[in-house]
């Protein structure tokens, strides 16, 4: 049985669109964020819940640690190549990148888990059903 929810499946690029305005990956109107660290739960719009479960946001740091590795390394053979930076340098800049890039980075990349999240087990998937109609 499909909701009326899954047959209106979103394009991954509408998704990763919605995260990146920080929007409802489901409705995108609703605002993820009250303010810089307090999420909305459920979506103002839609009823969405945004932390699923306990631990649920945890996945966020799968995205959020990705991005900075891959930055870092884009970095590090970017400079590191075109000898604009001593090795020392280079270090303190990538060490400081590494440290802040991440706390900025951090509502993004649970914008984006949540939007992974519903692209591919939309809420309230069948358990949570069960759950919810009690």
């Amino acid at each position: 049985m499909t909701t009326e929810h899954e047959k209106q499946k979103t394009s991954i690029a509408i998704s990763v669109g919605r995260a990146l305005r920080l929007r409802c990956p489901a409705c995108g109107v609703g605002k993820l964020f009250r303010n810089r660290l307090q999420m909305q739960d459920p979506c103002q719009q839609c009823g969405r819940k945004f932390d699923r479960a306990p631990g649920y946001l945890l996945g966020s740091i799968y995205f959020n640690y990705g991005v900075t590795t891959l930055l870092v390394v884009v970095l590090y053979f970017s400079l590191f190549f075109s000898n604009t930076l001593s090795s020392r340098q280079l270090l303190w800049t990538l060490g400081a990148f590494s440290l802040l890039f991440p706390l900025w980075f951090f509502r993004y990349a649970r914008a984006l888990w949540i939007a992974f999240d519903e692209r591919w087990d939309p809420w309230p998937n069948e358990e949570e059903r069960r759950t919810f109609d009690r």
